[in-house]
């Protein structure tokens, strides 16, 4: 297979960081150990997703629930070694790349010639944070006060660092930088928020399945013994395994995520719609892994997984929000010692074993495993010493090797045992090495299963299983004809796969460029939008600074131009659940305001009794009273949104997407942004849901009656007087919900200011940069400027 070259370069390899797992935690949806979820189908949740999964199988509407992925557990060496090679590739098609990751990279991300920008936090403790809570629910109250906290805080750090990624300058360099798309792994977390805040295109890559589908389990799910079919079928437990997952993660991060939502001036995710933020809003999702190991789920909608087919090229700039990946690199230029190559020489090839940088408690015991299981199958064998330092007594058919590139080392053995990293397995397969896995945590298990279900290698041996009879026997299926044949087939399947090549495809097939070209420069990326013009005219960085500089537009009259808005809606699927969601979160506001009312002067107190400075008595008093009325004014402003805007709005939104439940799609309207849209919105739906209520009590019994005679013509007017029961309430509720929820959304945007104005700035600052960089010649500016007279006077301005 002819791969992408990448640059020459000589560099340290990125550091591993050793995963933390902790057997501890427990819950009522599952078991959590090693980075994993034993998922209890039998709990309440399991049992409402199942319900949900049938409906959907049969083709009944029900309420999509997308799964936004969580973070992973395996070793980001190899994945981060691997994805430069996606980020080189995409520099080869003209765009700027920075990746925002932890700074223990930054030396790597470097020397692949790509811009770091470091977003904080520590990926030990991040890995621990993760595997031991995958969620934080009721049954684990008592460690929210302790090492959960600690790891929000971090969390909540590296959201704050992934937006500073996308508009701060170069810490080194000084040079600006404003994000024009995101491409992310899915645990970075801030992915849509900061896309959402840009108004820019997000595409999410990553080596796992993340999204919910029949075909297996999640990667992090243990189904177990629960599974059987008492409880529910294989395949309505595997999508179940997806939501109980998602819904873990947002019990944990929810909070996190939303407070950082509010430090960029965006509205909180409502908790309806957090654990399926990605899938609902259809982001475009790349998984880099060969169809050849496992084929494309067929539940899995369009913009998920398809390999694309036309290349699109376009002057961007592409923020990297984090590196995961299961790209192949060049086979680097390697000399082995002359030991290893007369190891090699003087008998057949060997088998390798190693476990990477997965540090074991005991070494001695798992060298003395291996060696034991090495004589009992009578092979020779490479084993890599790793970061447990694996090593045990001289033998003239046991080789312990250091540093050595897998892509040079795997094509000369004969079968590969391994922990099961993404990367590692990809390697491994691509050679048409038969494949042996021991798993030691996280999604490790899910790729033995995947080599093993491919008849490549044998079912995965858990670590804590291992012994010298489970690995030679292992061993001696792999060197078994089947095995080969099956590894061989995969790997010449996978030498076709376009790899980095279809990942960048991908990338700009998702793009939507009709949307985001300049008006007067094709080839760049509009930011800007010029609002005195009558019809819309978008202009990139380059062509705004041009005019302004030659006194043909002023600042003052450009706005930031988001070519990819992203509308978080919180979903209502009828007036009766939707009613009570939002009395629910009203009066869940209401309680903790009540309760600020008494803590906060409480705080003032205790704040004026430990502050020597603040000894004053009355202005004590004065404190603690102010930060009570403080807290009752937000109380009543609770109530009165609640009562006033969000309680109808919620009923109209029921009642007008009722109709879904009886097999019809329900109008849409338009988005409510403000108290213009607002009016709109409650314009057209008053006039459709009256209209659409009175027409079907006559459309609907005539259509069912051409369809299916007298009771046809009975079933239409039941769905008749349903629409008129539906739609006409909509219609009413709604002339005044919608423009309330309007002038509700007006209030809220004329205090989020902040966030634009550090867009405007930063997009102001790199335009200029971009200008001058580009060195723009007195003839192309004058292009420009012609262009632009000739585009207002067609427009008759």
């Amino acid at each position: 297979m002819e791969k992408e070259k990448a640059p020459d370069r000589e560099g340290d390899s990125p550091p591993p960081y050793t995963p933390y797992v902790d057997p501890q935690v427990t819950a009522e949806l599952g078991d959590v150990h090693n980075g994993r979820i034993d998922v209890n189908l039998k709990s309440k949740l399991a049992k409402s997703l199942a319900q949900i999964a049938e409906r959907e199988e049969k083709g009944a509407p029900v309420p999509r629930t997308p799964r936004t992925p969580r973070t992973p557990i395996n070793n980001p060496q190899t994945n981060l070694r691997l994805e430069t090679q996606h980020r080189n590739a995409l520099q080869r098609h003209g765009h700027r790349v920075r990746i925002a990751t932890h700074g223990v990279f930054a030396s790597f991300v470097r020397n692949s010639y790509l811009e770091f920008f470091p977003i904080g936090g520590d990926p030990a403790a991040l890995m621990a944070y993760m595997v031991k809570n995958p969620g934080l629910i009721p049954q684990m109250k008592t460690v929210r006060d302790g090492e959960i906290k600690k790891k929000q805080v971090m969390v909540a750090e590296m959201l704050e660092g992934c937006w500073k990624s996308c508009i701060e300058d170069d810490p080194e360099t000084g040079e600006p930088f404003v994000a024009d798309a995101i491409i992310a792994n899915p645990p970075s977390f801030a992915h849509v928020h900061c896309a959402q805040a840009l108004g820019i295109p997000v595409h999410l890559m990553f080596t796992m399945p993340w999204s919910t589908t029949r075909a297996f389990p999640h990667p992090l799910a243990n189904l177990g013994e629960e599974l059987n079919r008492e409880v529910m079928n294989t395949t309505t437990a595997n999508w179940v395994s997806y939501g109980i997952v998602e819904w873990l993660t947002w019990q944990g991060l929810g909070d996190v995520i939303n407070k950082f939502r509010s430090s960029i001036d965006l509205a909180s995710v409502p908790a309806t719609e957090g654990p399926c933020l990605a899938e609902a809003l259809e982001i475009p999702f790349t998984y880099c892994w060969s169809p050849a190991l496992i084929p494309r789920p067929r539940d899995w909608p369009s913009h998920i997984g398809r390999t694309p087919n036309t290349l699109y090229n376009s002057q961007l700039t592409i923020m990297i929000t984090d590196v995961v990946g299961f790209f192949f690199a060049d086979t680097p230029d390697y000399t082995p010692p002359p030991d290893l190559v007369q190891f090699l020489a003087a008998g057949p090839p060997p088998v390798y074993i190693g476990f990477g940088s997965i540090v074991v408690d005991d070494p001695q015991k798992l060298i003395n495993t291996i060696l034991d299981a090495v004589s009992m199958s009578g092979v020779r064998a490479i084993v890599s010493k790793g970061w447990s330092e694996l090593a045990g007594r001289p033998d003239e058919n046991i080789y312990y090797i250091g540093d050595c590139p897998h892509g040079w080392l795997f094509q000369r053995v004969s079968a590969v045992v391994h922990h099961g990293g993404a990367g590692t397995t990809a390697c491994g397969l691509l050679n048409g090495k038969p494949t042996t896995i021991v798993p030691f945590f996280g999604d490790q298990p899910f790729w033995g299963n995947m080599v093993a279900k491919a008849g490549a290698g044998p079912n995965p041996i858990p670590h804590a299983s291992l012994d010298a009879e489970l690995l030679a026997s292992a061993i001696q299926f792999c060197l078994t004809p089947e095995a080969a044949n099956a590894a061989q087939e995969i790997a010449i399947k996978m030498q076709a796969d376009a790899g980095v090549t279809a990942a960048v495809d991908s990338f700009h097939r998702h793009l939507p460029l009709e949307r985001m070209r300049c008006s007067i420069m094709p080839d760049q990326v509009a930011v800007w939008k010029y609002t005195k013009a009558k019809n819309p005219l978008i202009l990139s960085k380059t062509a705004a600074n041009v005019l302004i500089e030659h006194n043909r537009i002023e600042a003052q009259h450009i706005k930031c131009y988001p070519p990819n808005p992203i509308l978080i809606y919180n979903r209502r699927w009828d007036p009766l659940t939707g009613v009570l969601s939002a009395a629910a979160g009203t009066g869940t506001n209401m309680a903790k305001s009540t309760g600020e009312m008494f803590y906060n002067p409480y705080k003032e107190f205790k704040r004026s009794r430990s502050s020597p400075e603040s000894n004053d008595p009355f202005q004590t008093a004065s404190n603690m009273a102010s930060a009570s009325l403080k807290s009752f004014g937000k109380f009543s402003g609770t109530y009165l949104r609640g009562v006033i805007v969000d309680i109808p709005h919620a009923a109209a939104e029921g009642f007008r997407r009722a109709p879904q439940l009886y097999g019809e799609k329900p109008k849409e309207y338009g988005h409510v942004s403000g108290w213009k849209s607002g009016i709109a919105v409650g314009g057209k739906n008053f006039v459709g849901g009256m209209a659409g209520g009175v027409a079907g009590m006559i459309t609907e019994p005539i259509r069912g009656a051409l369809d299916g005679g007298r009771d046809g013509a009975i079933r239409g007017l039941t769905r008749g007087a349903l629409g008129m029961a539906t739609k006409m309430p909509s219609a009413g509720i709604g002339l005044m919900a919608y423009p309330f929820h309007g002038i509700s959304k007006s209030i809220e945007g004329a205090f989020r200011t902040k966030t634009p104005k550090e867009i405007v700035l930063a997009r102001m600052r790199e335009g200029y940069a971009d200008a001058h960089r580009m060195g723009l010649s007195s003839e192309e500016q004058e292009e420009i400027l012609q262009v632009f007279e000739i585009l207002l006077s067609s427009m008759g301005a």
